[in-house]
């Protein structure tokens, strides 16, 4: 199956209470995991790339590539969305030009007015393309690839004001953070999200999915969440299962253990484990 937009599939997800899940790809396996994971529980799936992701794996267009050859290879049927991650506004036109299906611009430490304005003129490129948009108003906690986050709630009227320019999903600060959560974390604020969602049509993303407790991500998704993004945990489950294999002593004792498809296999597994388990945390339905 090729790639589509996420238009549809995250209107259907709002409209049904349900979430589709946004992973970050860092690599090959990264990407190979995510997919069949997917493919295995029959569910569409967006693979994003952050910006510094992207730089790291060696541009943009091979990242598209990588995902399309990678399904092709893998016979995917499953809808795959491949998306910008918190882009700046030339990092969000140059994925328009090179092919990407979504992308994000986060205008968010811009003063509301620009962020408004260049939101309007990423809006009307993509989609004169048949692209999907994400903006972001209020922030997100802590740091993604250099963009730093307070964690300041949203606006309510800002997020009107923004989903009026015709966004397809919208990313909105509602106590969430990138990273892991401190143990001193005062959970997701779901009265301003209430206020969001009964003000807001558009499908509304949750960022810093990963460590957030399943009990209020699957309130957040009742209240209008369509969307939500997950990186640091598959992170940290691929270094705890590399880390594992290495201290049992695989890499050393056993034959071509230090070979590198031995050696990422169980942090592949890992990624798609935990894939496969955030998939049924937000009620995916299967196709």
């Amino acid at each position: 199956m090729s790639l589509i937009n996420g238009t549809e599939t995250f209107a259907a997800a709002r409209k049904g209470h349900y979430a589709v899940g946004a992973f970050n790809t860092n690599n090959l396996e990264w990407t190979r995991a995510i997919l069949g994971a997917a493919q295995e529980k029959n569910v569409p799936v967006l693979i994003q790339t952050s910006m510094g992701a992207a730089k790291y794996m060696g541009g943009y267009e091979l990242c598209l590539h990588l995902v399309q050859d990678t399904m092709k290879s893998m016979n995917i049927t499953v809808p795959v969305i491949m998306h910008l991650d918190h882009g700046n506004y030339e990092a969000a036109k140059e994925c328009i030009e090179v092919g990407y299906n979504s992308v994000m611009f986060d205008g968010h430490d811009l003063p509301f007015d620009e962020n408004l304005e260049k939101t309007k003129e990423i809006v009307k490129l993509a989609h004169a393309k048949g692209i999907s948009v994400e903006a972001e108003v209020g922030s997100i906690g802590g740091e993604e690839d250099g963009i730093i986050g307070e964690g300041e709630l949203a606006s309510v009227e800002e997020a009107k004001t923004l989903a009026a320019t015709g966004v397809d999903y919208l990313a909105c600060g509602i106590g969430n953070i990138h990273g892991l959560y401190p143990d001193n974390w005062k959970g997701l604020n779901f009265d301003r999200l209430q206020e969001i969602a009964a003000e807001v049509e558009t499908p509304l993303v949750l960022h810093g999915g990963s460590g957030i407790p399943k009990e209020q991500i699957q309130k957040a998704i009742s209240l209008g969440i369509a969307k939500v993004n997950v990186n640091t945990e598959c992170q940290v489950a691929f270094a705890k299962a590399t880390r594992k294999y290495i201290e049992e002593g695989h890499d050393q004792n056993d034959e071509k253990g230090f070979d590198p498809r031995k050696l990422l296999a169980p942090g592949a597994k890992a990624i798609k484990d935990t894939v496969e388990s955030r998939i049924e945390w937000f009620g995916t339905p299967s196709l």
